[in-house]
């Protein structure tokens, strides 16, 4: 049965599409957190195979970022044509990002195999870790197609309202992973090579069940052979909205290849561990306010398709101050128990006495987050990529980035590169958010106005 999100209330909407989604996404996160307490806590070797671990995260993460290229830009946009009453629309850009998920989770895992030695050296390797990120990566970028297959698709699902069969996608597999990481692991003795196993197998399940579903009856939106040809401006408008989700992923594996490589020069293999343990936390504290951001942006861009503007601004309203919320709480746990967090990926007294301070001043502005993120996310749901792009571009690529290598060499050393984070999230958080309401939320009250006083005219109304 459709859901048709222009009736019923915003927020109960917004909840019951979203909590799904967090569940889903902690469940998610599990892949990476799960493989990375097993290897922190493996006998002897814990704490450089968790370094060679997180070295592998910008090469997990430039794969991704396709993923978020196609499925970030696919399932809004389809959502988009749900609103307006187009199916043959929607299932057309459903069948185009199967193809271009085929080709580049072919091709882009084939380029980082051949590539990997001088890539994780270049990431801040040494002799001493690049065996265990080497043992890693080269399996997973062995399964890296159904991966991508599953991250790329799951969007579609949740993009219909089907949040709980979204959730059941990665529950599978992450439960699986949870079985068969100790199993590879330590029963069968494989190490850091029997994580990326369990990771590639689980997600080979995970995909199975996504194409089920999206060939099956129960779905709206049908993987149809004749929309598997790619068209141009179907390619065009998909990577264009996608873009911006695209930049957020790439720009991460910019950055945490910045930070390991910046922390190996100024502090060594245990500061290294130490920006690891940081991306793991990170990665966890953000996905709930990211889960209410995905539950919302279906609604926003179905409602935005259907003209219905003044829900559009509630929709904009909840999610702020939700996203908000969120954040805020989670900030204030990490400040409290950063001891305690650490030492749930590795108990060596030396990283949770470095870790500590250096991890309290990585996330002293994390609050800030959920104020972009709501903005950020409501700008790809209404289909304005380029202000999403230009805000994904703006915290990362011209703000920590280059924060991550000046600080340090002016002064600040190992301290100055955990510091460039909270400045890059108050900054961006603060900008985003006030252009979001200076322009975008602005011209959704002026067409709300326009409608009221021109209701017959209010089919005339274009994009914003």
């Amino acid at each position: 049965m459709q859901n048709d999100f222009s009736k019923g209330s915003i927020p109960r909407t917004i909840i019951r599409l979203a909590i799904p989604l967090i569940i889903a996404q902690l469940v998610n996160a599990l892949y990476s957190i799960v493989d990375r307490i097993y290897i922190g806590h493996m006998p002897n070797v814990g704490q450089m195979a968790l370094t060679g671990i997180g070295l592998c995260f910008p090469i997990t993460m430039s794969i991704t970022a396709f993923t978020y290229l196609i499925g970030n830009g696919g399932a809004p946009l389809s959502a988009i044509l749900r609103g307006k009453k187009d199916m043959d629309g929607a299932e057309e850009v459903l069948g185009n990002s199967v193809t271009m998920l085929i080709l580049l989770g072919t091709v882009i895992p084939l380029l980082c195999y051949a590539l990997r030695q001088p890539i994780l050296y270049l990431f801040g390797a040494s002799d001493a870790t690049y065996p265990y990120a080497d043992a890693y990566i080269r399996i997973y970028l062995c399964g890296s197609l159904p991966v991508m297959l599953t991250m790329g698709l799951n969007p579609f699902i949740n993009a219909q309202g089907f949040a709980r069969q979204g959730m059941i996608t990665v529950s599978i597999g992450a439960v699986l992973n949870l079985v068969l990481d100790p199993i590879f692991i330590f029963t069968l003795h494989m190490g850091i090579a029997g994580a990326a196993v369990a990771t590639v197998i689980s997600q080979t399940v995970s995909c199975v069940w996504v194409l089920s579903f999206l060939l099956g009856k129960r779905t709206q939106l049908h993987i149809r052979r004749k929309n598997l040809r790619l068209k141009a401006p179907v390619v065009k408008k998909i990577t264009g909205l996608g873009t911006s989700g695209f930049i957020m992923a790439i720009t991460e594996s910019m950055t945490s290849a910045a930070f390991t490589s910046n922390a190996q020069l100024f502090g060594g293999d245990i500061y290294v561990t130490a920006v690891t343990v940081a991306a793991s936390i990170g990665q966890m504290s953000f996905l709930v306010a990211n889960g209410f951001a995905q539950g919302a942006q279906p609604v926003t861009s179905f409602n935005y398709g259907a003209k219905a503007y003044a829900r559009v601004r509630e929709c904009y309203r909840f999610l702020l101050i939700a996203c908000f919320a969120c954040t805020c709480i989670i900030w204030l746990l990490l400040q409290l128990f950063m001891p305690q967090i650490i030492s749930i990926f590795n108990s060596d007294p030396e990283l949770i006495a470095i870790g500590t301070p250096m991890l309290r001043i990585y996330f002293l502005c994390s609050f800030g987050s959920g104020l972009r993120c709501a903005s950020q996310n409501s700008f790809i749901a209404l289909d304005e990529p380029r202000k999403a792009t230009f805000f994904a571009l703006f915290r990362k690529v011209i703000l920590l980035i280059p924060l991550i290598f000046i600080l340090p060499r002016v002064g600040y050393g190992i301290v100055g590169i955990f510091a460039a984070d909270p400045i890059a999230d108050i900054v961006s958080a603060v900008s985003c958010t006030a252009v979001f309401l200076a322009t975008t939320y602005r011209k959704l009250k002026q067409k709300e106005l326009e409608q009221l006083a021109y209701p017959m005219n209010s089919e005339m109304h274009g994009s914003i």
